[in-house]
């Protein structure tokens, strides 16, 4: 036989089970809720700019963008430099371009041949050299046209601060140790009898590069690295500081470069 519980019973377990089923919802709502306000707080600000809805209302789907779509960025086209105003409009004699099928100048060591001019005038810079004093080389630079040349692009400061600029202490002496080295070695004796004739030191500034001997090899590493001389085989020539003075004793240009 099968019991069944009273009447009242019954409804006493309905009104239960229904006042369960009210509460267990509202702390379900009200979980829901809060767990949708921290995610919102939670999300990143979008980046997008929307079209608000035909409501006014902020959260309409953002609207088609019709504009053209971006393109890259064309780079930028270089502009070739322009010749510095102050450099040489063409190649001078203190750039050592020589033209490699001529006839190899004569190396020579003897400074007794050189003009008195120029022998005084070589004497003098060895003597300063030897000083330690760079300074001393200010009366030899000269001024205006017969400056003497100490940059391949022209020269905007004071001549003795420049070398001391270039050189790798701040006095100056490893520039004066270089021009010692430079005019101690073999000379060459270029344009006899024209208005270009000249002197220059070392005798490398000539001669083509992968034309030296053994021998001159040997003498040119008294002068450079052979990390250096690697560098200038790429060139074709010497390019470390050279000399120059000319027939009337006149220090014409001491530079490096290309």
């Amino acid at each position: 036989m099968i019991y069944k519980a009273p009447a009242t019973t019954r409804f006493a377990v309905q009104m239960n089970l229904l006042a369960a089923v009210v509460i267990f919802g509202a702390i379900g709502t009200s979980q829901a809720l809060a767990l949708s306000e921290i995610r919102r707080e939670e999300l990143p600000a979008p980046t997008t700019s929307q079209s608000p809805g035909a409501d006014g209302s902020e959260n309409a789907v953002p609207m088609p963008d019709d504009s053209e779509p971006d393109t890259p960025d064309e780079p930028a086209i270089q502009q070739p430099a322009q010749p510095d105003s102050e450099a040489p409009a063409q190649p001078g004699p203190a750039r050592g371009q020589m033209d490699p099928a001529a006839p190899i100048p004569e190396v020579l060591y003897d400074t007794a041949k050189l003009p008195v001019q120029v022998q005084q005038t070589r004497e003098k810079l060895l003597e300063i050299c030897r000083s330690g004093d760079i300074e001393g080389l200010r009366p030899l630079l000269g001024t205006g046209e017969d400056m003497t040349q100490l940059s391949l692009a022209g020269l905007e400061t004071d001549p003795i601060e420049h070398l001391k600029s270039v050189a790798g202490d701040e006095d100056g002496q490893e520039i004066l140790a270089i021009l010692e080295e430079v005019l101690s070695a073999g000379y060459v004796h270029l344009d006899p009898g024209t208005p270009e004739e000249l002197y220059a030191w070392p005798y490398f500034f000539a001669v083509p590069i992968d034309r030296l001997t053994g021998p001159q090899r040997v003498e040119l590493f008294k002068i450079v690295t052979a990390g250096d001389y690697e560098e200038m085989k790429e060139y074709g020539s010497y390019i470390f500081y050279r000399v120059g003075i000319t027939p009337e004793g006149r220090w014409a240009f001491f530079v490096a470069g290309e």
